[in-house]
């Protein structure tokens, strides 16, 4: 029903234009809120990550005792004393070896419980967002290319998961690091911790920088990706076009005008990102040689013991690296915020309204449809339907015609509402279709249009989407109804042939027999056939119209039609020009008028005998 849009259509990231980016805080806050449903488990990996790191942290104290005792030991032995107590020495080596063996398998577990947490967060996400396409009006599909939907629910998401899964354990690894560090290291000596911490501001205002202008580029980053996708999807499936129109180097260029902003906006990204640990670390080599003169001093003043020096070293080192770890995750989480704002925009979109307040049970409805003065425009400011009237009986076949932009197909998007009028009604026996369950009203509803879908899978499994709880037999019914039976038992195994993604292994009018088919089986009260016949031969036609004149009877059918000589035998023709309905009456009778129809109907007849 949408609009076709061919491969070099101006659409590519038409959503992109009027995002208005949510700011780093705003997208963060967004993303905590909704994983609290998991903090539960978030409590556990963060006692499990905290206790990780203090383990970790308490190693190289007890370590330098060793070396104080192995130190000691030796002077004792040059002095004539005892000489070193390797007991002592194995008993301290032993307990550093049990706290880091503790702590390595707390990390184990909080890891392990994280990636769980990362794994379902980004399953909620694309649960939600897959409710969510299901709720969306066709207004946002037909403004926007696939691929840029697809983005939001393939690198977006992708992006969040590895962005959770890292940034947050690391976060809270690297602060609990720099707590603990900072108090060991105060044990050892005052002075001394003082000329270590002297690297934080500068440290700090090294992130902060890098923060204030990465931002822009890992949301441009995000931005542009989508649109690449969506060139790639819209080109890779109009190949056709491009190669007819000799559009090859048209594509390309517009390819690579987008994909040189992809290259500069990640260049840019991945650039500050990678700048920041070399910088990070000349400062914390500054402060570690700074210690390094300022501790030799205190050895030599005697106070501070030898081991300390060994253990404050070893403090000093892991003081720097939750700072450069936590620079790093400053960047994750600058990526995180703008995958989070694109996926949070798309899950704020408007929605349609699925439910009525008092709906209609559909259960009795006969098929009878009237429109009552029907105004719409996809544009409230251009209407493209003005006037639209007309009354059709249950069990009716109804046949709309006009010429190209009369507003046919519009029609049929009003009456299943994948659009609201702006004025008049549409009413079902008698009930406004606003006050159906939009899921219910479309249940109503068969359809074969004339651009068919099919999906990857079996020629059975096509068939029976039409209706899931059919069993194999009614499933070949409905296709020997179709006349695709014969060319089904043709095919490498027969109904379990499986179509490929692109369904390009049977032909497009085959492709309709199978839309057909399952239209047939759906067996719904009120069909739509918008030009469903188009894409076959002659002779298939004059099958398939056998075939649809079983499926219609009894049921109210609108045949949308440009070859007019396959609605002779409808009960009512309803004739558009322009929006509005300029004729009415049946086959014969507006032949008789030698009006509007019957200039259209000549025009195609002596097309034909020309032909």
């Amino acid at each position: 029903m949408s609009k076709a849009r061919g491969p070099m259509g101006h659409g590519h990231g038409h959503g992109m234009s009027g995002e208005k980016a949510k700011d780093f805080k705003s997208a963060m806050k967004r993303l905590f809120q909704y994983m609290k449903r998991y903090r539960i488990q978030l409590g556990i990996m963060m006692i499990f990550a905290v206790g990780s790191t203090i383990f970790n942290i308490i190693g190289p104290k007890i370590l330098g005792k060793a070396t104080t005792e192995l130190f000691n030991g030796l002077v004792s032995k040059i002095s004539g004393g005892s000489g070193i107590n390797f007991g002592k020495i194995g008993e301290i080596l032993l307990w550093t070896l049990g706290l880091y063996l503790v702590s390595s398998a707390f990390s184990f577990i909080q890891g392990w419980i994280m990636t769980g947490i990362s794994n379902q967060v980004t399953y909620s996400l694309r649960k939600d967002i897959s409710k969510k396409i299901n709720r969306l009006p066709m207004k946002y599909f037909e403004s926007r290319t696939h691929g840029e939907i697809l983005s939001r629910i393939t690198n977006d998401v992708d992006t969040l998961q590895t962005s959770i899964n890292q940034s947050f354990t690391q976060l809270i690894t690297s602060v609990t690091m720099l707590v603990g560090v900072f108090l060991m290291m105060l044990s050892i000596n005052v002075w001394m911790t003082l000329a270590a911490v002297l690297i934080l501001p500068i440290s700090m205002l090294i992130i902060s920088r890098v923060m204030k202008r990465s931002q822009k580029y890992f949301q441009a980053q995000q931005k542009y990706l989508g649109e690449v996708n969506g060139q790639i999807e819209e080109i890779y499936s109009g190949q056709n076009v491009v190669k007819a129109f000799n559009k090859e180097e048209d594509v390309v260029k517009e390819f690579e005008a987008t994909n040189e902003k992809l290259y500069t906006s990640a260049w840019r990204s991945q650039f500050f990102s990678g700048m920041m640990m070399p910088i990070m670390q000349f400062v914390g080599n500054l402060g570690y040689v700074m210690v390094a003169l300022l501790g030799g001093v205190m050895v030599i003043k005697g106070k501070v013991a030898v081991g300390d020096i060994q253990a404050f070293f070893q403090y000093i080192r892991n003081f720097t690296q939750p700072i450069q770890q936590i620079a790093q995750v400053t960047n994750l989480l600058q990526s995180s915020a703008a995958a989070a704002e694109r996926v949070f925009e798309f899950l704020d979109e408007e929605e349609e309204d699925q439910i009525a307040e008092h709906p209609v049970d559909i259960r009795e409805i006969q098929g009878n449809v009237e429109a009552r003065h029907v105004a719409f425009g996809y544009n409230p400011d251009r209407l493209i339907i003005h006037d639209f009237s007309g009354v059709v009986k249950a069990g009716q076949k109804v046949a709309i015609v006009g010429p190209t932009g009369a507003g046919k197909t519009t029609m049929i998007k009003l009456l299943m509402r994948f659009y609201d009028v702006n004025s008049g009604e549409i009413l079902i026996d008698g009930h406004n279709v606003k006050d159906f369950n939009r899921s219910q009203l479309r249940e109503m509803f068969g359809m074969v249009l004339q651009d068919t879908w099919l999906f990857h899978g079996t020629i059975m499994e096509n068939i029976r989407y039409g209706r899931l709880d059919a069993t194999d037999e009614e499933v070949i019914a409905a296709a020997k109804a179709a006349h695709a039976h014969h060319f089904i038992m043709s095919q490498p195994g027969g109904y379990q042939m499986m179509l490929n993604e692109e369904t390009s292994n049977i032909s497009q009018g085959q492709k309709q027999l199978l839309t057909i088919a399952r239209a047939i089986l759906a067996d719904n009260k009120i069909l739509i056939l918008d030009e469903a016949t188009s894409s076959v031969d002659t002779r298939t036609e004059e099958q398939i119209q056998g075939a649809m004149d079983n499926l219609m009877r009894g049921r109210t059918s609108f045949v949308i039609a440009h070859r007019l000589s396959t609605i002779r035998d409808v009960d009512l023709i309803l004739v558009m020009k322009d929006g509005d309905i300029i004729e009415q009456g049946t086959h014969d009778s507006l032949l008789a008028e030698g009006g509007f129809y019957a200039n259209l109907y000549n025009s195609q007849f002596e097309k034909a005998e020309a032909i």
